[in-house]
């Protein structure tokens, strides 16, 4: 299969990672197939993708047309047997195993023999999701970052058995959609979660520890290793769920101690604090999306 080739791309998964995949392929032209589980799921992702789009229409970057045509090539749906006629599909499913390899194996009975199966995973092995495909030569990883539509960077990512010509269609892909692609070995957290979650972690380990405030300490970052963003307000935008996961797939697939997840990143996952999804993180959130400094970070 050549690039040109593809017109039509499949994305199962409609939470943060998947509507934003979704409005990136849709804004470069592509026919979407936004698929997940339930309606209500993709009745907010749609809703979330308009606004996106109109804060777009506001700052002068797309006009009140090209939002619209952006959103009518996205198509939401539940029944995954549509996916029959992609060209390609990437996966953004929530970061388990058991329920992505399911959902490879169940791709592979619903897609034709040459569709291209790309995950967005941040840190599970692509070889395993290959092997769970029935189809491991058109497997890769296609890592974006979040919010997809404004970063740069694809982390394209090579299991044991992907091709060539997979991995050549994944790269020429990215840079379609406007994106920086850089390759990764299939090992875990890739390259940027390898090196980003050990410092999210120990900043949480230094929040639990008292050394200073969630304010100070990704003030200290931003003005004194000059990130954009905190790794506390950054762990609050990818979700706590979802860098306690990453943080345990590292820590058990390397066994180095500098992996183990933090305690009270548990407890705040435990407590349903996830970040900006929620409401609540290391920071709270208004549904206008304003961010205050939360009460208490111990619990």
């Amino acid at each position: 299969m050549k690039l040109d080739d593809i017109t039509t791309i499949g994305v199962v998964g409609a939470g943060q990672m998947g509507r934003g995949i979704s409005q990136v392929c849709a804004t470069a032209g592509y026919h979407v197939l936004l698929v997940d589980v339930a309606d209500p799921a993709l009745t907010e992702a749609i809703s979330k993708i308009r606004g996106g789009l109109g804060r777009a229409v506001e700052r002068g970057s797309l006009t009140d047309h090209q939002a619209g045509a952006v959103l009518a090539l996205i198509h939401p749906m539940v029944q995954l047997d549509r996916l029959h006629d992609v060209q390609l599909v990437i996966e953004a499913i929530p970061e388990d195993l058991a329920l992505k390899q399911e959902l490879f194996s169940e791709l592979n009975r619903v897609c034709r023999p040459l569709t291209v199966l790309a995950s967005n995973t941040s840190s599970i092995s692509i070889t395993k999701l290959g092997a769970a495909s029935g189809r491991p030569d058109r497997v890769v990883g296609l890592h974006f970052m979040n919010p997809a539509p404004v970063m740069r960077l694809v982390e394209v990512v090579r299991g044991l058995e992907t091709s060539e010509r997979t991995l050549s269609l994944a790269m020429e892909l990215a840079k379609r959609l406007g994106k920086t692609p850089v390759v990764a070995k299939d090992v875990p957290g890739f390259i940027v979660n390898r090196i980003l979650i050990p410092l999210i972690n120990e900043a949480i380990f230094t929040l639990e520890e008292g050394v200073a405030s969630a304010e100070d300490i990704d003030l200290a970052i931003t003005t004194g290793a000059n990130h954009p963003v905190g790794p506390l307000a950054l762990a609050d935008r990818i979700g706590l769920d979802t860098v306690l996961a990453i943080c345990e797939v590292l820590y058990q697939d390397l066994g180095d101690p500098k992996f183990h997840p933090c305690p009270l990143l548990r407890r705040y996952v435990g407590a349903g604090w996830l970040g900006r999804k929620t409401g609540h993180g290391f920071y709270v959130y208004e549904a206008s999306g304003e961010r205050h400094a939360a009460t208490s970070n111990k619990i």
